[in-house]
Order: C-alpha cells, then sequence, then structure tokens
C-alpha cells in the first residue's frame, strides 16, 4: 500500500462532504446576501485538501489551471453583468427590481441575489484554487538535504 494509506482512505471520505457542505452553505442563503464567499472558500477548501492528499498533479487534473481562469472572469462577468442590466433600465447598479416585472413579490430582488451570489461562488472558489496552485506549484527555495 503506501506510506499515506490512512490519509487517503479519510480523504476519500471527507472531501465529498466538504463539497455537500460547501454547497449547503450557499444554497442555504439563496435568497440573502452573504453565504457565497464562505461557499466558495469551503469549494475551494476541498480542491486544496484533495492536492495536498493526492498530489499537484492530481488536483491540476480534477481542476485544470484554465478552468480556474475562466472561472474567476465568468463570475465576475455574472456580476458585473447583473449590475449593469440594472444600468441598462435606467436603476442604480445592482438595483434587482428590473430583473423580474413582479415588484410586489420581490423576484427581481430573489433573482438578482441569486445570479449575484453564483457569481461571488465561481469567483472566489477559483480565485483561491488559483492562488493554491501559484503557490504549491513553486519549486522549493531549499532542497531536501538542507532541512
Amino acid at each position: 500500500m503506501g506510506a499515506h494509506l490512512i490519509l487517503r482512505v479519510v480523504a476519500k471520505l471527507l472531501i465529498p462532504l466538504i463539497f455537500i457542505f460547501g454547497f449547503y452553505v450557499h444554497f442555504h442563503a439563496k435568497y440573502a446576501p452573504g453565504g457565497a464567499f464562505q461557499a466558495g472558500v469551503i469549494l475551494a477548501a476541498a480542491v486544496i485538501v484533495y492536492g495536498l492528499i493526492y498530489g499537484m498533479d492530481a488536483a491540476r487534473k480534477a481542476v485544470p489551471p484554465w478552468a480556474a481562469r475562466v472561472g474567476m472572469a465568468l463570475g465576475a462577468f455574472i456580476f458585473a453583468a447583473v449590475g449593469f442590466v440594472s444600468l441598462i433600465f435606467g436603476e442604480n447598479f445592482l438595483d434587482y427590481d428590473v430583473l423580474h416585472p413582479d415588484v410586489e413579490h420581490a423576484r427581481g430582488q430573489y433573482l438578482g441575489i441569486i445570479l449575484v451570489e453564483i457569481g461571488v461562488l465561481l469567483t472566489v472558489t477559483t480565485v483561491i484554487i488559483a492562488i493554491f496552485y501559484a503557490f504549491a506549484g513553486r519549486s522549493p527555495e531549499i532542497t531536501e538535504e538542507e532541512w
């Protein structure tokens, strides 16, 4: 087997639970702002744990660096697009009421919050993954013999 058999077995059990908890945090607060940043950090933590246990090559294969770059741009675009749509309709930036004509039931508010939270979740998750790839992919300055 391997020297890190216990870590690998525990990681196989914990990583899916971390993902489930991250999505729970996100969707639990889907009608109120505030859950996407925390959920993004939790989802990125699952990828970081995977990379630490199974190696950087496996992590880069699971979430390629190009996907992290696309996710950063797409998340920021979703966030900004929601704001600019409200500007196009003559309202303030991120005024969600223009997104749906049913103002009485605040459906525009719900739709706007969901879209913005998805953008924030995607951006935070992929930015943290990209930062992890940047730091973990560096070659060590001290060789193993010098330790």
